[in-house]
């Protein structure tokens, strides 16, 4: 039996996922790369002004990390929420984040969990790795390491190594019972699709 380390979730939680480079943003791509954030934001604002959802994550993120602007995080909010909402998998997990941070709003555990959710039934992996953090924390969802197992698994399976340790560590937790229907959901899986809900779980309480 090993313990759950919390400090893998922490040591995520600390980085935030990386500017989308979308193709239509090629000249504002360019210059990030650069570091020419004048010219990144020239590019960016007036895209994303127009609604454009890769331009208003990549703002997000710049107001995040103060790339060119000064840091602020409820700027970055504002930009995570506005593409979030036209369904940018990326935007819906950094506004998880900042929920479950509290940083440019209030905490909030059950709001966080649902961006997460939704940027995970899209297929962001990091997404599903803090979800399973928060299934098996008890953070903003009800306990439940069945589904935790369920959500490291699919992360682990495309390659996130954080996802990777903790479904090992949930492993060593669960009966070979739960195990196996942990395996069957995650394979039975697809993107797009909703992820199990507390009725779906033979094994679980």
């Amino acid at each position: 039996m090993h313990p759950f380390n919390k400090a893998i979730v922490l040591t995520a939680a600390i980085a935030l996922t990386p500017p989308v480079l979308g193709q239509s943003l090629d000249e504002g791509v360019d210059a990030y790369r650069n570091g020419d954030y004048a010219t990144t934001l020239e590019n960016f604002e007036p895209l994303a002004e127009q609604g454009d959802a890769s331009a208003q994550y990549n703002l997000g993120v710049m107001y995040a990390n103060g790339e060119g602007v000064p840091q602020n995080a409820s700027t970055a909010v504002e930009w995570y929420r506005k593409a979030a909402e036209q369904g940018h998998a990326s935007a819906q997990n950094n506004l998880g984040l900042m929920y479950a941070n509290g940083e440019g709003v209030p905490q909030n555990a059950s709001t966080s969990a649902e961006w997460y959710r939704k940027a995970a039934e899209q297929g962001d992996a990091d997404a599903q790795f803090k979800l399973s953090a928060s299934y098996y924390l008890d953070e903003g969802v009800s306990h439940n390491p069945v589904m935790a197992y369920v959500l490291a698994n699919l992360a682990a399976a495309q390659g996130h190594e954080k996802g990777r340790e903790l479904r090992d560590l949930f492993a060593d937790e669960l009966s070979r019972d739960q195990i196996a229907e942990g395996q069957r959901m995650a394979s039975e899986w697809r993107v797009g699709t909703p992820l199990p809900y507390f009725k779906d779980f033979s094994t679980w309480p």
